[in-house]
């Protein structure tokens, strides 16, 4: 994907000078490998900053929420997909912004693959589908089908949905079965489902990570933060941890696009993308619904209609 970043260079430096947009969101090298780090580009020399591989896993749409500028943005397929509902829950206008799309064949996992190598990275290149990872002088090279972003490995909708310019032509759609991991826990009893999620949400060191990055998580007082009344608390009581992951799980629902901004940003590896992937499944199914794919249709959980089917609720 780094082939993109000449476009995607041309087209922010053009959008600037002309004054179609007070600014340019997105991606310039970090100062850690993998940890390339969002940017606001004003003024169109700056362009040359940006950049887009495959450590470019934060979502954009985060960064868009009450703005007032006319703003281009660099949206992969799940940021546009969350820059749909942006505009649906009117965060933002559809008229304010440029799209500027970016097929996307998945990110790099950063905790995985740091996991692999004893010392620090050092370097991280890619070419085509080799990643080499560059450890203490050594330079490994690795598949990036092994170390993708589990999201990633299970994204069906790559390419933009919505967009003013493309820096390349859309890439191959996968098809793959998304839920397999969800329906391995609606198989399990409740005994084991009790011990899967205590296990899971034990490392859990309440920090907001995962609230902060989702591009969702726009309320101006999160429930985490209200006293009157208190949802719930803020130590480490497994109560108030469950609660907490529960809670913010079912204000994605319907909305969720699977863009593993919130696994990616946890510092203890949590997968809490489970709970949000266990709404998208059920949204799915019952309502036939994906989030993010059309500004015609709101989502089903924000709309009432006389002859919803009410089977779920017998």
């Amino acid at each position: 994907m780094s082939e993109y970043n000449d476009k995607i260079r041309e087209i922010s430096q053009r959008l600037l000078k002309e004054c179609q947009v007070d600014m340019v969101i997105g991606f310039r090298k970090g100062s850690m490998p993998m940890m390339n780090e969002p940017c606001f580009i004003k003024n169109a020399k700056d362009a040359a900053q940006l950049v887009w591989d495959s450590n470019c896993g934060i979502n954009l749409a985060n960064y868009l929420t009450n703005r007032t500028e006319k703003i281009g943005i660099i949206a992969k397929g799940c940021d546009s997909r969350n820059i749909v509902t942006h505009i649906i829950e009117n965060k933002i206008s559809r008229e304010q912004l440029v799209i500027i799309g970016v097929p996307c064949q998945g990110m790099i996992d950063k905790h995985k693959t740091t996991s692999m190598f004893a010392g620090d990275i050092q370097d991280v290149t890619e070419d085509g589908g080799k990643i080499k990872i560059t450890v203490n002088g050594q330079v490994n090279e690795l598949d990036k089908a092994d170390v993708l972003q589990k999201n990633c490995a299970v994204c069906t909708h790559r390419n933009p949905v919505i967009y003013d310019e493309m820096v390349a032509d859309p890439v191959e759609e996968q098809n793959v079965d998304r839920y397999e991991d969800v329906r391995q826990i609606e198989a399990m009893n409740p005994e084991e489902k009790w011990n899967y999620f205590e296990e899971l949400l034990s490392p859990c060191i309440r920090c907001y990570a995962c609230k902060n990055a989702c591009p969702l998580c726009y309320c101006p007082t999160c429930f985490v933060d209200e006293s009157k009344p208190q949802w719930v608390g803020k130590g480490q009581d497994p109560t108030d941890v469950r609660t907490f992951h529960f809670l913010r799980a079912f204000h994605c629902g319907g909305r969720c696009t699977d863009c593993g901004a919130c696994e990616r940003a946890c510092p203890v590896g949590i997968n809490m993308r489970v709970f949000t992937k266990k709404l998208e499944k059920d949204s799915f199914e019952q309502f036939g619904w994906e989030a993010g794919l059309t500004l015609d249709e709101r989502p089903p959980l924000d709309t009432y209609r006389p002859d919803d089917p009410d089977e779920f609720i017998k």
